[in-house]
């Protein structure tokens, strides 16, 4: 996408997300953010941005900014929110950050790891190398991969998935990162180091499975948490790409309203972002997936809820993510702040999908209780939906 023209506009355009906020508090006195000898800033940064440290992740293959100072015995912990995310490894000299900006997509940012009384939060664009390719749909965003790594975590991009999301099935998912959880006899090539564990796990594809500790592998002292959550993964796999779908489609829409006046010419793409929104091709998961009850308690407790207590941050687990199948992402600022004509497209192709006129293919995955159960819960927890989806007719079927 042509993001640094002027439409756009990326690199020129403050950015006004969570991390901007914080920098404006900081900057006049309002805040004064915590630092400690042992982490520097991350937890005054978790505290700022509510991120929940029970989101905590763990990588290991060398693939960020800071790439040597990652490896099996030093994995990169990786932390979010639902429009930010954190990147630290111990004793690294700077933190990384990003966030979800609502009109420009991922925004990154870094902090050194240094005592002051006034400590710089920078916005680069060196990340963009990475952030801003085909893996991102071609916006500044983010991507999670699955990657086999050698005994020091570099990776042979020969042997992986290079983009990983809600589609991509269990036993391509987590190569190059630690996963604490249990998961029944599904399979994943996480908690591989190494060809002879690669070797191991080919014959044994249970090999590096159903992982609830990882201090044989590294020394967990200095991280927040001793774990790296299977459900806060699938969770992140998840949103990085719908952050990255929301960006796509809102560019667009503001090119295509400058260039012709209408959306029109975006139907195929507006139709693959709601297939996305509504997990229609989201890998069905074969047996319980269990991870910290804490992240699941703290992310489940963070959404709007409808009279009955239903909320599309419910978690299933047996069979699929989520309970109730449509992205919590819909809340989102970068969703409202997508232009109006493609908002109201969107919101038309949901209520024609929710109540049941539209009886394609495309859609049948969802069930009439399923599309019930969000029809229901958008009603009572979403604002700004059109006057029509609280009509007789909307809510009948």
């Amino acid at each position: 996408m042509p993001f640094e023209e002027d439409t756009i506009n990326y690199n020129n355009t403050p950015d006004s997300g969570p991390v901007a906020e914080l920098l404006t508090r900081i900057e006049s006195g309002k805040t004064k953010l915590h630092y400690e000898e042992e982490r520097g800033w991350l937890l005054g940064l978790l505290e700022e941005l509510k991120v929940p440290k029970s989101s905590q992740m763990l990588v290991f293959s060398r693939t960020s900014l800071q790439r040597e100072r990652i490896s099996p015995k030093t994995p990169r912990a990786v932390f979010y929110g639902d429009d930010v995310y954190l990147g630290f490894i111990p004793g690294a000299p700077l933190i990384e950050i990003t966030a979800v900006d609502p009109k420009l997509g991922a925004v990154f940012y870094t902090i050194d790891q240094t005592t002051t009384n006034a400590p710089k939060i920078t916005r680069t664009s060196q990340c963009l190398e990475c952030h801003a390719s085909a893996k991102t749909m071609g916006v500044p965003g983010h991507l999670v991969r699955s990657f086999a790594t050698d005994e020091q975590g570099i990776a042979d991009i020969n042997t992986g998935t290079s983009q990983v999301n809600h589609r991509t099935p269990l036993e391509e998912r987590w190569g190059g990162w630690y996963v604490t959880g249990t998961h029944g006899k599904q399979t994943h090539r996480g908690n591989l180091v190494g060809k002879a564990a690669f070797e191991r796990h080919a014959k044994d594809p249970s090999f590096g499975g159903n992982v609830t500790n990882l201090s044989a592998f590294f020394d967990v002292a200095p991280y927040v948490r001793e774990q790296s959550d299977i459900v806060a993964l699938m969770v992140l796999e998840h949103q990085t790409h719908m952050h990255n779908f929301i960006t796509r489609l809102s560019y667009e829409s503001k090119i295509a309203l400058q260039q012709y006046g209408h959306v029109r010419y975006l139907k195929s793409m507006s139709e693959a972002f709601l297939k996305f929104l509504l997990f229609t091709e989201e890998t069905k998961l074969t047996a319980r997936v269990q991870g910290d009850p804490q992240f699941v308690r703290e992310f489940n407790e963070n959404g709007p809820r409808d009279k009955q207590g239903r909320s599309l941050r419910e978690f299933d687990l047996n069979t699929r993510l989520f309970k109730y199948p449509c992205s919590y992402l819909i809340y989102s600022d970068a969703f409202e702040a997508m232009p109006g004509p493609m908002k109201e497209h969107l919101y038309q192709r949901l209520w024609e999908i929710l109540s049941g006129q539209d009886t394609s293919a495309t859609f049948a995955s969802l069930d009439s209780k399923m599309r019930r159960g969000v029809l229901e819960i958008l009603i009572a927890t979403k604002p700004g939906l059109p006057t029509y989806w609280k009509s007789e007719r909307a809510t009948a079927k």
